[in-house]
C-alpha cells in the first residue's frame, strides 16, 4: 500500500492538506460531504497535487509540515518548490522519503 499526501483546492481558493491510500476515493468522500469538518465547510473543487510517500509515517509527518505553511508556500510547493520541506525530507523519483538524520 502507497500512502500519499495531497492538497484541495476548495471554495473560496482554500487548501485543504491530507493523507489517503487512495487519494481519488477520497476525495470523492470529501464531494460527498464525509470528509474533513474542512471541507464540509469549504467543499473542495480539485485535487491541487498529490505526492506518494514511502511509508504512512512519512506521509503523516509530512501532511503535519505542509499544514503548518502558508497558503502561498503551500502553492508554491504545489508548483515543485519542494526546499521548503527539505530540512526534513527528501523528494526522490517522485516521492517523499524522511531524511536520514532530522536537524534540530
Amino acid at each position: 500500500m502507497i500512502w500519499s499526501v495531497y492538497i484541495l483546492t476548495c471554495r473560496g481558493g482554500r487548501l485543504y492538506t491530507g493523507v489517503a491510500l487512495d487519494v481519488a476515493q477520497r476525495f470523492e468522500a470529501h464531494l460527498a460531504g464525509k470528509g474533513a469538518r474542512f471541507t464540509r465547510s469549504f467543499p473542495p473543487e480539485s485535487i491541487l497535487v498529490q505526492w506518494p510517500c514511502e511509508s504512512q509515517s512519512v506521509a503523516l509527518q509530512l501532511e503535519h509540515a505542509i499544514k503548518q505553511l502558508t497558503s502561498a508556500h503551500k502553492q508554491a510547493l504545489a508548483a515543485g518548490n519542494h526546499s521548503l520541506l527539505l530540512k526534513y525530507f527528501r523528494f526522490e523519483n517522485g516521492v517523499w522519503c524522511k531524511q536520514s538524520t532530522f536537524a534540530e
